[in-house]
């Protein structure tokens, strides 16, 4: 049984939270913003877009005064806690002598020397602004690579929302198509269909499939680009030797293989996934936790592709990459990452908490699926035992999920809304049983 700590409710069940400031903002955004917001996912937090004033550690605070116990993190990045001292310290010192200055400076040699000294496949790096634009130099230097024109990914990952990478991530069983032979639904409006033609989607876990795939099309096929772990979509782990056939498939073939570790990489510990699996690829995407919600990203790779961009056949600009605030953010997280145990104390926590969601699902009779590593993981209500891939997730019952993360939302909890969890490193024992207790109130509220 889970400890009773009804003086360490973040919000009292009996004072509902008043949201009046921010529908009133959200109405000002509205005339002014398009949508009223400036990122789409926005739009759906509950009960509608939040105006936040100030975080503290693992503390978020709206317009309104309430206070939240946050496990989103800000979709990720902030592994190190919101407003860490640490980082706002090196960044506000390194901004002071400048801030951007369209030319190389010594703090970006740094950031990139500990990049190599973590990461398996960063023999050379680039520093972008995001995952998107990472992701797109990566497919651009795999095609220059390869004198080859298409990729293979996979349904539910979310490689950014560039065009041609913004294609299954529709969870539709009727549209998808037979699971030998996926149909690229568009993700949004004003997609150039013809883009489609730029990959083979294939349902993930799948290794048969992929090299099927290959066997028939590899002369057109430049590079094969995974998540490797299916974070952004219920937190799917890979099955055993999937991401070492994988490599063993791409090597066989002349195919470049590309990890998007914008998720995984800082968060599964410093040299992500691919450290952790000992599978290494020829080029990755580091981005979200690597600088503590500062926009930078790193696609880092093996000299052999890396020197298409050393040498200027592969062209990749941006004014604003390893802009020196950015920089700072990145090796101040580095540092604190780098402390002893901080990642087993990640993992220790998240997995706690795991455990104890399990239970107290268990207990009050409720299919709460709990899946996942520890420093991210996923909730979500089915009678599936597992989910392996995207078209499983079909399996969750979405309004039931609402549900639970709006009632742990009142209670000033504060989770993704596809039921994504992320732990940090300022994290304790105690928010983690603040969490637990919370869990299982909402829990017991709920209709089995």
């Amino acid at each position: 049984m889970v400890p009773q700590y009804d003086n360490l409710t973040v919000n009292s069940k009996n004072t509902p939270l008043s949201y009046q400031k921010s529908a009133a903002l959200f109405e000002r955004a509205k005339n002014c913003l398009a949508g009223g917001v400036s990122s789409e996912f926005r739009k759906y937090s509950y009960p509608h877009p939040l105006f936040y004033t100030h975080g503290r550690g693992v503390y978020v605070y709206d317009v309104d005064g309430n206070r939240y116990l946050d496990f989103s993190l800000s979709q990720g990045p902030l592994i190190a806690g919101h407003s860490n001292p640490s980082v706002l310290e090196k960044v506000n010192t390194y901004s002071n002598l400048g801030q951007l200055f369209a030319g190389q400076h010594e703090l970006e040699i740094s950031l990139a020397e500990k990049l190599q000294q973590y990461i398996p496949s960063a023999e050379l790096i680039r520093f972008c602004l995001d995952g998107s634009t990472a992701i797109h130099t990566a497919l651009r230097t795999a095609r220059a690579k390869t004198g080859k024109p298409k990729f293979i990914r996979f349904e539910g990952h979310y490689h950014g929302w560039l065009d041609n990478v913004s294609w299954g991530l529709t969870l539709d069983p009727q549209a998808m198509g037979p699971l030998e032979d996926p149909v690229s639904i568009p993700w949004t409006q004003g997609l150039p269909p013809e883009v489609k033609d730029e990959f083979y989607l294939l349902p993930w876990n799948n290794l048969e499939l992929v090299e099927k795939t290959l066997a028939e099309h590899h002369q057109e096929i430049a590079a094969i680009i995974t998540e490797p772990i299916m974070c952004n979509s219920s937190c799917v782990l890979p099955r055993e030797g999937y991401l070492e056939g994988l490599r063993e498939l791409c090597t066989r073939y002349g195919v470049t293989l590309i990890f998007d570790e914008v998720i995984t990489g800082f968060r599964t510990n410093l040299g992500g996934a691919q450290k952790m699996f000992d599978v290494v690829p020829d080029l990755s995407i580091f981005a979200k936790a690597i600088a503590s919600g500062y926009p930078i990203s790193a696609l880092v790779g093996k000299k052999p592709w890396m020197e298409l961009l050393a040498d200027g056949r592969v062209i990749h600009a941006g004014t604003m990459n390893s802009a020196c605030p950015l920089i700072a953010a990145a090796l101040a997280t580095i540092e604190i990452l780098e402390q002893p145990e901080t990642h087993k104390r990640i993992f220790e926590l998240g997995q706690q908490l795991m455990k104890g969601l399990r239970e107290a699902a268990s207990e009050t009779g409720h299919n709460l699926l709990v899946q996942g590593l520890g420093p991210m993981f996923h909730t979500g209500f089915t009678d599936a035992a597992t989910v392996n891939d995207f078209r499983d997730a079909s399996t969750y019952d979405k309004k039931k999920l609402a549900e639970f993360i709006a009632r742990m939302h009142e209670r000033g909890i504060r989770i993704i809304g596809r039921g994504l969890w992320y732990i940090s490193a300022v994290h304790t024992g105690e928010h983690i049983e603040i969490a637990l207790h919370n869990a299982r109130k909402v829990l017991e509220e709920m209709e089995p």
